[in-house]
């Protein structure tokens, strides 16, 4: 036996109070100490006292990934989770800091839960872990450099070519989609000023192309009076008087061109 609940006098944890760094380290050292000789059901009570003592550390890596779309109080669970498994799987024995042990195992846990539910458009497995690699690599350049590292870098750390680097960091917008009312750009007030609308002309695309032929068949007046009227907006009597002919003479000119063109196009097709 440890004598575990003697020589610990702390007083009962509350999960909710975040303890000082100090206060965390004392504690925790004390607990992981007491882990080495405890029997199952002290190491049962260590372990959870181990977990409450250091929820503050799983709430401070939760907070790192608050920015991807998620809500606070799910990354904070995922991160408890990891907690828990480092606590259940840390052996003092081995002489590693139990914080040491503890952070990337939180770590790791709120990235698979990422990479396994939060895609709002699930890209590839192999862009999905090239962007974890990429994620962990930014941290430790991060701290190596004391700025951003460039797609250069990481490409170079990884081991890997900058247009995955690239191609991984735009699955950013696969776990959270733009909305449409966010903030556009050059002046407009949301996305959704600058979309397109459906262009009418797109419906006639294929007969355009079917007519393009057929017209050029055409003698060099009938082209001009097909050209004016369906394409300039010009009247008949601005035809007629373009053409130098009357205005009846136009209207059965362009009566027999259309009749023509239905013709070898096929029933229907002209029909609008």
């Amino acid at each position: 036996m440890s004598g575990f609940t003697s020589t610990i006098a702390v007083r009962p944890l509350d999960p909710t109070h975040d303890l000082s760094r100090a206060e965390r380290r004392t504690v925790t050292d004390e607990l992981c100490a007491a882990l080495v000789d405890a029997d199952e059901t002290e190491r049962a009570e260590i372990v959870e006292r181990l977990i409450e003592a250091n929820m503050g550390v799983a709430r401070a890596v939760a907070a790192h990934y608050r920015h991807r779309g998620e809500a606070v109080e799910d990354l904070e669970q995922v991160a408890y989770v990891g907690l828990a498994k480092a606590a259940h799987g840390f052996d003092p024995e081995r002489g590693y800091d139990f914080l040491t042990y503890a952070v990337p195992t939180i770590r790791g846990e709120v990235r698979r839960w990422f990479r396994d539910s939060c895609w709002m458009v699930r890209p590839s497995r192999r862009i999905q872990e090239a962007r974890a690699q990429i994620s962990a690599c930014t941290e430790e350049l991060l701290q190596e450099l004391g700025e951003l590292p460039s797609d250069e870098v990481l490409a170079k750390r990884l081991g890997i070519d900058v247009s995955e680097v690239r191609e991984a960091r735009a699955a950013d917008g696969c776990y959270q989609p733009s909305s449409l009312e966010s903030p556009g750009t050059a002046g407009e007030s949301t996305l959704a000023d600058v979309l397109g609308e459906p262009d009418e002309a797109f419906d006639r695309t294929e007969e355009r192309v079917a007519l393009a032929p057929l017209v050029r068949k055409l003698s060099p007046r009938d082209r001009e009076a097909l050209a004016l009227r369906f394409f300039g907006g010009w009247t008949q009597e601005q035809i007629a008087g373009r053409l130098g002919v009357t205005q009846m003479q136009v209207s059965r000119i362009l009566s027999r061109i259309t009749n023509q063109l239905r013709e070898e196009l096929g029933d229907g097709v002209l029909a609008a």
